[in-house]
């Protein structure tokens, strides 16, 4: 099942705004391709953490530590 914007797994449920959008954007791409919800789930957060490492600039200022 694909999450619409602003529907996200409870897994995601106490990620920062900005992480678990990017999760989610990258689940959905993953359930297209695998179909495997649970994989989509856990490959989304693990990439989207990933991408902030690499672009801490898209991080929202008020968030950086």
């Amino acid at each position: 099942m694909p999450w619409p914007k602003g529907d996200y797994p409870p897994s995601y449920k106490n990620q920062p705004k900005y992480l678990r959008e990017k999760a989610v954007e990258i689940a959905n791409e993953v359930l297209k391709t695998t179909g495997n919800e649970g994989e989509a789930i856990a490959t989304g957060l693990k990439q989207a953490r990933i991408h902030f490492e690499h672009h801490p600039e898209e991080i929202p200022s008020d968030k950086k530590g």
